[in-house]
């Protein structure tokens, strides 16, 4: 492995191939827009950039800077986050808003090395090295997980990537690799390169500016690496979500942090978990089901789905649809239940949920309401 030639290498390549138009890309500029580039990455964890594209625009078209951001109200932010997921990046993203403006009023600019970054929300080590190197122009280093990939491929590092030992590893190749100048660029050629030719199942090796050196390339098992322990089965949720229904209106509530902190500050129709199961998924529920003496609410469903579910009159349910969401840590097969609702039940339902502080609101659409994509999915008549 020649490390010497490594960045040469590779950011003669993105010269050639890489990516240069994107909306949040300004190596090609005199002078970057460090808040462009900061919302970027965050948008871009986990999620990729076609899908991000028509996001990043519209969140920049009505946040044009970050004391913008910071000065939103919450339920606007998640609006136009609605169904990009990973809802806990929106949060951090608006906290994080809230810590640079107060900065840019104390300092006069954004902060400038990674450490700083690291200090806002949301802000983590890759995140903060590539925020400097891209937007601040100083000297940062990225380790993501495509950088993960190329550079365990690279250097035949056969050591398990979720172990502190490997990714201790990894981060000292990252930096030995990473040039002083242009460390922007040689980011975003590394990032390029992992998404559009080392790629995690085909990678394209004979188009690779690396491969001469390349030892899972030259021992012919790239996709061997990097090395991942098999994780264990994820756990099944089975769910009933009620569209509750008042003259074509639907019941949406705020939900709030609890214990489970999934879609914290997004609107839902109310949610009643009836199952878990660690190993297979739960039984279809499409036959009726009676609402308070076969399904009662488990510790996920919060105290105003509960007391919505005690004050209803008990009647059979009708499951209309059901679809499987898988989140992080466990599948969810959430099924979708109408209940038309009398005019008795949505006044105490209403005067219940103002009783707990709940923030809800009855409407028709999803108009101005931050939804999980979820929530989108059960109602679309598709």
């Amino acid at each position: 492995m020649n490390t010497t030639t490594f960045a040469p290498r590779l950011l003669d390549w993105f010269v050639m191939h890489g990516r240069h138009d994107l909306p949040w890309q300004y190596h090609h500029q005199t002078v970057a827009d460090i808040y462009a580039v900061w919302l970027s990455e965050i948008m871009l964890q986990q999620t990729q950039v076609a899908t991000v594209i028509g996001y990043f625009k519209r969140f920049i078209d009505r946040f044009p800077t970050v004391q913008d951001l910071a000065n939103a109200e919450w339920d606007e932010v998640a609006t136009l986050w609605a169904g990009l997921g990973y809802y806990a990046r929106a949060k951090n993203l608006h906290k994080g808003a809230k810590q640079v403006a107060h900065y840019l009023n104390v300092h006069g600019h954004f902060p400038q090395t990674v450490d700083e970054w690291q200090k806002v929300h949301g802000v983590g080590r890759s995140t903060a090295g590539a925020i400097v190197a891209m937007g601040v122009r100083e000297r940062g280093v990225i380790c993501d997980g495509n950088v993960k990939r190329v550079l365990t491929r690279w250097a035949g590092i056969d050591g398990d990537i979720t172990k502190s030992a490997t990714d201790r590893q990894l981060w000292e190749l990252a930096d030995t690799l990473t040039p002083t100048l242009d460390s922007g660029k040689f980011a975003q050629a590394m990032m390029d390169l992992g998404a559009t030719v080392c790629t995690r199942t085909r990678p394209t090796c004979a188009t690779c500016p690396l491969s001469a050196d390349c030892t899972a390339y030259i021992h012919g098992n790239p996709t061997a690496y990097p090395v991942k322990n098999k994780k264990s089965e994820k756990p099944h949720r089975l769910s009933l979500v009620f569209a509750f229904c008042f003259n074509d209106k639907l019941l949406w509530l705020k939900r709030k942090n609890t214990h489970t902190t999934i879609w914290e500050g997004l609107y839902c129709l109310p949610i009643l978990t009836v199952g878990n199961d660690k190993i297979t998924p739960p039984k279809d529920l499409s036959t009726a089901q009676n609402l308070h003496d076969k399904l009662p609410p488990t510790h996920q469903s919060s105290l105003a789905e509960c007391q919505i579910f005690e004050l209803l009159p008990n009647q059979h349910l009708h499951i209309k649809k059901t679809i499987k969401h898988t989140l992080t840590h466990f599948h969810w097969h959430l099924s979708l239940v109408q209940y038309e609702v009398n005019e008795q039940s949505y006044h105490t339902i209403n005067h219940a949920l103002q009783a707990m502080n709940v923030d809800f609101v009855w409407q028709t659409g999803m108009d101005g309401l931050g939804v999980p994509k979820a929530m989108v999915k059960l109602l679309d008549q598709s």
